[in-house]
C-alpha cells in the first residue's frame, strides 16, 4: 500500500509541481530554439528552397500554394492586357471591321485574366485565341505555357510530398508512457516497450538510444545536453527488427551503463533525458523514417515490469491487447545495479567455499609412527 501511495504521489504531485525541460517530447518534437542567427544564414533556407517549403506548416503551404497561381494569372493578365492595348485591340480605340486582334475577343481586364487562367491550366474554351498578328503574344503565350508547367510540378510535387513523407509513417509507431527497470535474465535491465500499429513492417529497423544531461570535464569546462549512447537490444539483438508485433526492448545496467550507480532512491534526484530513436524503412514506399521519443526521471519506474500483451485465441490467431501496452506490474527488484552484483559475487564466493561460515578448517598434527 505504501509503495502504491509513493508512485501515486510521485506521478501526481511531483511530476506537476516538478516540470523538467526536454529536448526531445513525447511524440518526437525537438524543443529548441535557435537566436542571434545572421542574415546570410537565414538567406540559406531560400537555397534550399525545396526543403524549406517541405518543412513548412500546412496553412503556410496552401497560402504559397493559391498565391503562386492566382500570382501568376494575374501577372499574364495584365500582360495580356497592355499586348491588346498597344496593339489597340480593344474597344475604346475602335478597331476598324478588317481589323486584325493579336488575341481574339479580349475587351477589358476581366477578359484578359480569363484568357490569362485558360492559358496556364490549358483548359482552352476556344472563345478567345492568339493570332498570327503579333510576334510578341506568341512569345508570351509560349513563356506563360512553360512557365505555368513549372509552377504546377513545382506546387503539386510539393503537396504530394508532403502527404506521403515518412513522418505520417512514424505516427503509428508506438512506445510506451513509462520506462520500467527490474531483472531480465538474472540481470537488472531498464525496459521500453514500443509497438507498430500497421501491419505492415519496418525493413532494416534498429533501434538505439542516448542519454541527455549536464556533465562536468575534468577541465571544468561544463557540458549542456552531454550525449551518452545507450545500447539497447531485444532477445534477436538490435538489428533488422522483425516488428510485427509489440517488443520490449532492455539495457542492460552494467559497469559500462550510466545507470549503475543509481539507485531506486536517488533516480528521481537524477537530472537527464533518456531519447530513444528508431530507424527504418517503410516497407511501401521504400523511404527512412525515424520514430523518437523520450523520458524523463518521473517517467522510469523502478521495480516494476510490463504486463503481458500477446496471447494466442482458441482459432489459433495470435491477438495483441493494446489495454495492457503501458500497463506495469510491480516486482521484486534490488534497488541499485551495484547490489545486484555484489549479491551475485558473494554468491560465487561462498560456492568456491570463500567466505563460507559453515567451512572450518581445523589444524592436524602430523606423526611420524614409523619407527627405524
Amino acid at each position: 500500500m505504501l509503495k502504491y501511495l509513493r508512485k501515486w504521489f510521485v506521478t501526481h504531485f511531483w511530476g506537476h509541481s516538478r516540470q523538467r525541460a526536454r529536448l526531445v517530447s513525447k511524440d518526437g518534437r525537438c524543443n529548441i530554439e535557435f537566436g542571434n542567427v545572421e542574415a546570410q544564414s537565414r538567406f540559406i533556407f531560400f537555397v534550399d528552397i525545396w526543403t524549406t517549403v517541405l518543412d513548412l506548416k500546412w496553412r503556410y503551404k496552401m497560402t504559397i500554394f493559391i498565391s503562386a497561381f492566382l500570382g501568376s494569372w494575374f501577372l499574364f493578365g495584365l500582360l495580356w492586357y497592355v499586348v491588346a492595348y498597344i496593339h489597340k485591340d480593344l474597344p475604346e480605340f475602335h478597331p476598324s471591321v478588317n481589323h486584325t486582334p493579336c488575341v481574339e475577343n479580349i475587351n477589358g481586364l476581366t477578359s484578359a485574366f480569363l484568357f490569362s487562367l485558360e492559358t496556364q491550366v490549358t483548359i482552352g474554351y476556344g472563345f478567345r485565341c492568339v493570332t498570327e498578328q503579333c510576334g510578341t503574344a506568341i512569345f508570351l503565350l509560349i513563356f506563360q505555357s512553360i512557365l505555368g508547367v513549372i509552377i504546377n510540378s513545382f506546387m503539386c510535387g510539393a503537396i504530394l510530398a508532403k502527404i506521403s513523407r515518412s513522418k505520417k509513417r512514424a505516427k503509428t509507431i508506438t512506445f510506451s508512457k513509462h520506462a520500467v527497470i527490474s531483472k531480465r535474465g538474472g540481470k537488472l535491465c531498464l525496459l521500453i516497450r514500443v509497438a507498430n500499429l500497421r501491419k505492415s513492417l519496418l525493413i532494416g529497423s534498429h533501434i538505439y538510444g542516448k542519454l541527455l544531461r549536464t556533465t562536468v570535464t575534468p577541465e571544468g569546462e561544463t557540458i549542456i545536453l552531454d550525449q551518452i549512447n545507450i545500447n539497447f537490444v531485444v532477445d534477436a539483438g538490435n538489428e533488422n527488427l522483425f516488428f510485427i508485433s509489440p517488443l520490449t526492448i532492455y539495457h542492460i545496467i552494467d559497469h559500462n551503463s550510466p545507470f549503475f550507480h543509481m539507485s531506486a532512491e536517488t533516480l528521481l534526484q537524477q537530472d537527464f533525458e533518456l531519447v530513444v530513436f528508431l530507424d527504418g524503412t517503410v516497407e511501401s514506399t521504400s523511404a527512412t523514417c525515424q520514430v523518437r521519443t523520450s523520458y524523463v526521471p518521473e517517467e522510469v519506474l523502478w521495480g516494476y515490469r510490463f504486463a503481458p500483451i500477446v496471447s494466442k485465441t482458441k482459432e489459433g490467431k495470435y491477438r495483441v491487447d493494446f489495454h495492457n501496452f503501458s500497463k506495469t506490474v510491480e516486482v521484486e527488484t534490488p534497488h541499485c545495479a551495484m547490489c545486484l552484483y555484489n549479491e551475485k559475487d558473494a554468491r560465487a564466493r561462498m560456492k568456491r567455499g570463500y567466505d563460507n561460515p559453515n567451512f572450518i578448517l581445523s589444524e592436524v598434527n602430523e606423526t611420524d609412527d614409523t619407527k627405524m
